[in-house]
């Protein structure tokens, strides 16, 4: 079976996220988002890139003729990796001498031909260096007739890390927690690391030189350009890291040793990221995209009889702010029939980021956006808002996201639960864990930023 055929639930709480509020319409929501999700998978976008035919490998467009190469290694790392080296090792089986990806604790799922490396995340961990180093390993072993597969997709920042001389793994732990809680968007933030790390920048492309480097991605970034930063050129510079931590305040926050570095990174052109591929073997393919969940969401709502729009799918901004205005666009819809009549659903990707104060719950963006929305959103039309990030993984939450409909401020009085309390004090998780309303995925094996629906009935 094709896995976009595949009827499984992702979300493992379904029945108690349909069995309150209203019930058809969020139904119709979660099949929707579940489609959205699996539209994104990057191991379908691996099969239908690369084949076998008789002696020839076919990548995309490329052709390589396997009697003129001597071995095929695979690396990796990010929360998608997984299915990409398992369509890798489908596909290539024995002609793979060696591989090892490195993915987010907790993925169970293990290959016979490539190693699967558990380490931390959004918080980089002694895994995350061990990781690193055994994925240098490999690449070392590569030689000028062999052939590299590299599956990088997002979260590869924190999974794999190896900082950079006079850098403790403590002090990057610290720098990635303080950038995580200041409303830096990812791109600021990994403009930072990959500064201070000594595979990021477009490394990893260079230390498997002189092999040819095939990195297999996620489209994912705002400008529909994809960014394995490990295997892209890398146009930001010291001094960029540095008015990054400046502008947030940080800079006298982080470790005397970092700050010193990238003092000193200006000086030293040597410590500096790659800023081009120009001579090196090297390609990349992207294997999903936003776009592609997006399609995939307005594709099964249009099956089920809604007028389906998809907004956009590079939203950026702050979490609460991007719910407070998918509130005033239904109300407009509701009230209107405008821009679009109902029964509709507007879908859009994107990331959003939250701002993080002195006190601080648990919660992630997408959890914090749908209860802005909830907060902003009471009328008896039967409104559904979602917000999922595709990972399965909701900031440092192991709740995927969260659905709220036009009842839910009304059930949220009855059960004691405080929206604007939740909201103030980034405690979306405690808030919707206690109204049932808290999307469970656990690992989905995609991760193209953040998906979002709203649904109006």
């Amino acid at each position: 079976m094709n896995r976009l055929e595949d009827k499984a639930r992702i979300l493992k709480n379904f029945d108690a996220l349909v069995s309150h509020g209203h019930q058809k319409a969020r139904r119709d929501a979660l099949e929707i988002i579940e489609a959205g999700i699996k539209g994104a998978d990057p191991g379908v976008g691996t099969y239908n890139l690369v084949r076998l035919e008789g002696d020839l490998l076919h990548v995309g467009e490329k052709v390589y003729h396997l009697k003129q190469i001597e071995h095929i290694y695979v690396v990796g790392a990010g929360k998608g990796s997984y299915p990409i080296a398992e369509a890798l090792e489908d596909i290539l089986g024995d002609l793979i001498t060696e591989g090892v990806v490195v993915v987010k604790r907790g993925e169970k799922r293990r290959l016979q031909r490539i190693e699967i490396h558990e380490a931390g995340h959004p918080i980089p961990d002694e895994d995350s260096v061990a990781g690193a180093r055994k994925i240098l390993k490999v690449v070392e072993k590569a030689g000028e007739k062999d052939l590299v597969f590299a599956a990088i997709t997002g979260g590869s920042s924190s999974l794999v890390t190896l900082p950079a001389d006079g850098i403790t793994l403590k002090e990057m732990q610290h720098l990635t927690d303080l950038l995580l809680k200041c409303g830096a968007v990812i791109r600021e933030i990994n403009i930072v690391r990959k500064h201070l790390c000594q595979m990021k920048g477009g490394r990893l492309v260079a230390y498997i030189q002189p092999a040819e480097a095939v990195t297999l991605t996620l489209d994912t970034a705002p400008e529909g350009m994809p960014w394995p930063d490990m295997s892209l050129p890398d146009p930001s510079t010291f001094q960029d890291a540095l008015d990054v931590l400046e502008y947030y305040d940080l800079l006298e926050k982080v470790a005397p040793s970092i700050k010193n570095y990238l003092m000193e990174g200006k000086k030293r052109p040597e410590l500096e990221t790659v800023k081009s591929l120009e001579g090196m073997k090297t390609s990349i393919f992207s294997v999903g995209d936003p776009v592609g969940a997006c399609e995939a969401a307005a594709k099964r709502a249009t099956e089920l009889g809604y007028n389906s729009v998809i907004l956009s799918s590079t939203i950026e901004g702050e979490a609460k702010d991007v719910g407070i205005c998918f509130a005033g666009i239904a109300k407009e819809i509701v009230k209107y029939k405008r821009p679009v009549a109902p029964p509709c659903a507007l879908i859009s990707g994107g990331e959003t980021t939250v701002t993080i104060g002195d006190v601080c719950g648990e919660g992630g963006p997408n959890q914090e956006l749908v209860l802005a929305f909830a907060q902003k959103f009471k009328a008896p039309a039967e409104v559904v808002c979602i917000s999922v990030d595709t990972d399965g993984t909701d900031g440092p939450t192991e709740i995927a996201g969260g659905i709220v409909d036009s009842l839910t401020q009304e059930r949220a009085e009855e059960l004691g639960v405080d929206l604007d309390y939740a909201i103030k004090n980034h405690d979306s998780s405690t808030a919707l864990t206690k109204l049932d309303d808290a999307l469970i995925t656990g690992h989905t094996g995609t991760n193209v930023m953040n998906l979002r629906l709203l649904l109006i009935r």
